[in-house]
């Protein structure tokens, strides 16, 4: 069965948590920590989205990202 790309990959999240201290990182870890961050970053999105809708726009400011982080 094919893997289901992800929309953010593992490269990136490894380089995070070598930035954090870690000395190695396994690929397992970092795709697990790709899919933490993109549970999250959806999360952020729905209530950056209700944030817009809520200002009467369809377009999605950066306010509203700043906002939506203030409630994570």
């Amino acid at each position: 069965m094919p893997r289901k790309k992800s929309v953010i990959t593992a490269a990136p999240m490894a380089e995070i948590l070598k930035n954090a201290g870690a000395e190695r990182v396994s690929e397992p870890a970092a795709q697990a920590m790709a899919e933490v961050i993109k549970e999250v970053a959806f999360e952020l999105a729905k209530d950056a989205v209700k944030f817009a809708i809520h200002a009467g726009r369809k377009t999605i400011k950066r306010e509203d990202i700043e906002l939506a982080r203030k409630n994570v």
